[in-house]
């Protein structure tokens, strides 16, 4: 209720948004708006840019080939230099995924409304946000007034309680809950993720599961704020300090729900059920653990979910019960806001140390932020994956959507 500026009739709220992240892909057309309109950006102070979708991950000395790639990207570059607007550039060693340099920056703190015109956005709820994301007249409307117009979501409580078995991530988590609830469960609703495994994951790991929540469906996804929550955002580049230090922590460890707070839907998972989870199609509600088999649509009831089933193995040329681990891999793709962090690389360095990409596989990691990719090299993960056959990147989003050369084809 403290950033509603007003409840019209309707039910619609016009909200205070206290953090605004822009990229070269959604915003051109939102400053442009601002230009022929003849207005300027309200609170530029409170609006923080990178380019990441459009970026080389390859050898960036000689900038960026594609024609339309390095138009969006100088076009970010102009905009923010014309409306006062910070931004980490290219060549910046902070530059790096959005939904990544944001926590790491300190500049999305708990308690704040987060937007960003990036689905991904949700990842910021890790910390007790209300983030989520925006189309471009939004964007503008953001850029405008630092306002936005929305309907209060439902509200969904998501508990995973116990410990988690050895070797299942967060990862496996959110894609278990996707696989129970499906790819439409969490639609119109605000998701808070709870119990103790949710509470046994570090920061990084609360990122994993908040920012796909949108592959649930839902509006945003949060966690509510713990002594984890204040150590992670301590002396972080844009977080307060001093005294101002004090009066946040005391106002962030209110982000919690009451107790008894009554949810709109409730739904429990338990962690000892979960393991090491994989998609086999097309959607992430179609997920198995890594030890199982490609389902079988003929099981399945719901003529839709068949459909879709027998679709996706046609797409993937997959057979029914075929055991995920007979499934050859053409590309390994470590990095994207979902799994781009130095936890991550470490993780995933573990298991590659003393190994070799097999022949004929294409294996690369691209880290996060620059500030990842720097962290990794100083703890010598990068030797380990180039030593097992990875390519080593610059940071970017990469194939998670192929905006730029790193594309399957």
């Amino acid at each position: 209720d403290a950033h509603v500026v007003e409840t019209g009739d309707s039910g619609v709220s016009l909200l205070y948004i206290d953090r605004h992240l822009v990229h070269e892909v959604t915003s051109p057309q939102a400053f442009e708006g601002l230009r022929l309109a003849g207005r300027s950006v309200r609170r530029p102070e409170l609006t923080f840019a990178v380019p990441d979708h459009n970026v080389p991950t390859t050898d960036r000395s000689g900038g960026i080939s594609d024609p339309v790639s390095a138009m969006q990207v100088e076009t970010l570059d102009r905009n923010c230099a014309e409306f006062g607007i910070t931004e980490f550039k290219m060549d910046d060693l902070r530059q790096g995924i959005v939904h990544v340099i944001g926590p790491e920056q300190g500049i999305a703190l708990p308690g704040m409304t987060v937007v960003c015109g990036d689905s991904h956005t949700s990842t910021h709820g890790a910390f007790g946000c209300l983030a989520f994301g925006i189309g471009t007249s939004e964007v503008e409307h953001v850029l405008a007034t630092q306002t936005l117009p929305q309907r209060k979501p439902k509200a969904m409580r998501m508990t995973v309680d116990g410990p988690l078995p050895p070797g299942v991530t967060a990862k496996d988590i959110i894609l278990a809950i996707i696989g129970e609830i499906g790819t439409a469960g969490g639609t119109g609703y605000a998701i808070e993720f709870a119990g103790e495994a949710i509470g046994d994951l570090s920061m990084e790991g609360r990122m994993t599961v908040c920012n796909m929540a949108i592959e649930a469906g839902a509006r945003a996804g949060m966690v509510a704020v713990d002594d984890k929550t204040i150590d992670y955002f301590r002396d972080r580049p844009y977080a307060p300090s001093g005294e101002a230090w004090e009066a946040a922590v005391a106002y962030w460890r209110g982000m919690v729900s009451d107790p008894g707070a009554a949810f709109d839907a409730e739904v429990a998972l338990d962690a000892a059920d979960l393991a090491p989870e994989v998609t086999w199609g097309t959607s992430p509600e179609m997920t198995v653990p890594v030890t199982g088999a490609v389902p079988d649509p003929a099981a399945e009831t719901d003529p839709v979910k068949r459909s879709a089933m027998e679709s996706a193995l046609a797409y993937m040329a997959l057979e029914p019960n075929t055991p995920m681990r007979e499934i050859a891999v053409d590309v390994v793709f470590i990095g994207s806001c979902t799994n781009g962090r130095i936890e991550d690389l470490r993780a995933a360095a573990a298991v590659v140390d003393g190994k070799h990409v097999a022949e004929g596989v294409q294996a690369l990691v691209v880290p996060g932020s620059g500030l990842v990719k720097a962290q990794a090299e100083e703890e010598g993960l990068d030797r380990v994956f180039t030593e097992a056959g990875f390519e080593w990147r610059e940071p970017g989003c990469s194939m998670c959507l192929a905006m730029n050369d790193d594309r399957l084809a």
